[in-house]
């Protein structure tokens, strides 16, 4: 585990909330959280959005709300809709909250929440609109533990969307970053119509579009720690075909 960056204030006490998607995540989640929160950032609060996972998920989220009040605060949404529709739902409650700055990671442990104070100072003393934290750039590396068909498709994932989409980023279908609010506003959740993994691929689409500017940090991606994958068929179907729709989606939409 790395040893959080220490910010100097007031960057340590900007209002950050990260938007954690949840389903069927109930001994993950009460691990993120708590490392979350010892963070060295006064202003973090985290926001889980739980798809009424059936293993009880919600309820945990509950309780940990009540544990830290103020802190945590869960989003209940009616069922399974997909990571997408999870995060657009997340980060509008957290813009409407008052979110100077919204994380998204996953409630698996995949992503180290102890590189965040390091991916908000690097967002903070530069004029990026997003910083991701990457598996593809110097210094990014991949569990051992992360089976060889995973990496294959994440490999692949990441040139099939470069190729036609042709937006430099490294890590295309990264799931980690801090975004600033300003960013979002402008992107405007209501353009974004992806429901599953391609939501990452979409944001990262039309934060190009829209000419903000996109930080990449390395990290260390590591296995889930417990649970299974949400990846389907369904949403590799949707993440091949999803390059083409943003194309003509979104061609009204100029660079700048």
């Amino acid at each position: 585990m790395i040893e959080p960056v220490q910010l100097p204030e007031p960057w340590r006490n900007a209002r950050l909330t990260v938007v954690v998607p949840t389903y069927n995540e109930a001994r993950n989640l009460p691990v993120v959280v708590e490392r979350l929160l010892a963070l060295p950032l006064s202003g973090l609060t985290v926001l889980v959005a739980d798809d009424n996972s059936p293993d009880g998920t919600g309820e945990v989220a509950d309780k940990l709300a009540q544990e830290h009040p103020g802190r945590v605060r869960v989003l209940h949404r009616a069922g399974k809709e997909g990571l997408g529709r999870a995060y657009v739902d997340g980060i509008g409650r957290a813009l409407d909250d008052g979110a100077e700055y919204v994380a998204q990671m996953d409630a698996d442990l995949s992503h180290p929440p102890e590189a965040l104070p390091g991916m908000l100072g690097a967002l903070l003393s530069t004029q990026a609109g997003v910083v991701i934290g990457s598996r593809y750039v110097p210094g990014g590396q991949l569990d051992e533990a992360w089976p060889l068909y995973r990496r294959a498709l994440s490999g692949w994932a990441n040139l099939y969307v470069h190729t036609l989409l042709r937006v430099r980023i490294r890590d295309l279908t990264a799931g980690f970053k801090i975004w600033r609010a300003d960013a979002l506003r402008d992107i405007g959740l209501e353009r974004v119509q992806s429901n599953g993994y391609s939501f990452q691929v979409e944001m990262h689409y039309l934060a190009t579009k829209l000419g903000h500017t996109i930080l990449e940090v390395p990290i260390r991606f590591e296995e889930r720690r417990d649970g299974l994958s949400k990846m389907t068929t369904a949403t590799k179907i949707e993440s091949a075909l999803m390059p083409f729709k943003l194309r003509t989606r979104h061609r009204n939409i100029e660079d700048r």
